[in-house]
């Protein structure tokens, strides 16, 4: 029966049918480190605050030019050398009231603690834990997280890696300046003595460290890898899509290598090949080729075999869950009948369908499965969907069979 008394015409808006999923953003770095925030208009200063920077120009608003001794300047620069249009979730922990030597300011004082943050009983984050609550600040979160020159300590790198995995990213960490080859092989396993213990498919291990040309000194001088892999890998996310390896792109910026890393395509025996096999990422300079990004694996590799060890794998598979996630805010307490479960079910089909289209996804589908969905689970206001997809895995490996074939002779006149 009616609410109330009406005689005439009513219309009633039925809302009903599937509902567009648009995808998150991918090409999001978070970026923890020290600024020269001192000579930094006051305005623009920030300690412990994470910023959004998206080009030059407001890098060096905010966080000053690139200046010795500190980290973020430099890192901003070189993500920026590899394309426009990644976004930049910016955290400088260096303060100079309290980073301090001989009443001086000194980026050389900040510690693995300021870098590695907390928050506090009053809810104010520092450091990395900055980066956790930016999605109600900015409408999203970083999908690469670098603090480039501490992240060789193991306990920054280990809270970067739990950082990633709250957020759905990916790590990037450094080894040590003067890692040698077999150091940073070594370093995978228990009597290693770098930060590269670690199985986890959130850390992409970088090595070597590259050169560029300071201007401020006149000289080459080394910068970490984990910064430019970040670029390169926004740079591809913009270009061509997140489901893209990085690996076998040019780095720009850069004039050298730490130290030179044995490479040829065809040679399982090289440095570059080894250093893979490990689940390293490091660089490819053979003749003609510039200095390239090489690898497609992160640190799960080769303790971890399954497709999900490739990085864009992983990333994929991440953008499609979040992407999901948030859609389904628009379903939630309605009430469960028919047609909310086709809502929901055609709504992520719709979804996948489109990343077929885009070549993000081999193939893919949403069902709704009556086994898994009993009526106690569905009284309690409980739905259960399966999702099952592929990304494309990377050509990693091209191999030609080839045959002398003496019929062939039979060509000739």
């Amino acid at each position: 029966m009616a609410a109330n008394y009406l005689h005439g015409v009513e219309t009633i808006v039925i809302e009903k049918g599937a509902r567009p999923i648009t995808g998150v953003k991918t090409a999001v770095i978070g970026l923890v480190g020290t600024a020269p925030i001192q000579t930094v208009d006051a305005a623009y200063k920030s300690v412990n605050e994470p910023v959004v920077i998206r080009n030059p120009v407001d890098a060096a608003k905010y966080f000053g030019v690139n200046t010795t001794g500190y980290t973020i300047p430099a890192a901003l620069d070189a993500i920026f050398d590899q394309g426009n249009g990644p976004i930049c979730i910016v955290v400088n922990v260096f303060d100079p009231a309290v980073h301090l030597t001989e009443a001086e300011p000194d980026p050389a004082t900040v510690l693995a603690s300021d870098i590695i943050g907390a928050v506090d009983v009053d809810g104010n984050a520092s450091g990395l834990q900055c980066l956790i609550g930016t999605y109600n600040r900015y409408g999203y979160v970083a999908k690469m997280i670098i603090a480039p020159g501490y992240c060789t300590q193991n306990a920054v790198a280990t809270e970067m890696i739990a950082v990633a995995s709250r957020l759905r990213a990916m790590a990037l960490i450094d080894a040590p300046i003067g890692t040698t080859v077999p150091e940073a092989i070594a370093g995978r396993g228990p009597t290693g003595t770098i930060n590269f213990n670690t199985s986890s498919s959130r850390a992409v291990l970088c090595f070597p460290h590259v050169k560029r040309y300071d201007t401020a000194t006149d000289t080459e001088v080394l910068e970490p890898l984990s910064q430019r892999l970040a670029g390169v890998i926004a740079a591809k996310d913009i270009e061509k899509g997140y489901w893209w390896s990085p690996s076998n792109t040019e780095i720009k910026g850069i004039t050298g290598m730490e130290l030179p890393i044995t490479a040829l395509v065809n040679d399982s025996t090289t440095e570059a090949n080894a250093l893979n096999e490990a689940g390293i990422v490091t660089l490819f300079n053979s003749f003609g080729s510039g200095i390239r990004a090489w690898g497609n694996r992160s640190a799960a590799f080769p303790t971890d075999t399954a497709p999900a060890n490739f990085i864009n794998v992983q990333r994929t598979a991440d953008i499609i869950h979040e992407s999901l996630e948030y859609a389904m805010l628009q379903f939630i307490d309605r009430p469960i009948n028919q047609a909310l479960i086709d809502a929901i079910r055609e709504s992520v089909n719709g979804f996948l369908r489109t990343l077929i289209m885009r070549g993000a996804i081999i193939d893919g589908q949403c069902l709704y499965d009556t086994a898994k969905n009993p009526v106690t689970e569905i009284a309690a206001g409980h739905l259960t969907f399966d999702i099952e997809f592929m990304p494309p895995t990377p050509a990693e490996r091209i191999s030609f069979e080839s045959f002398l074939n003496i019929e062939l002779l039979k060509a000739l006149k």
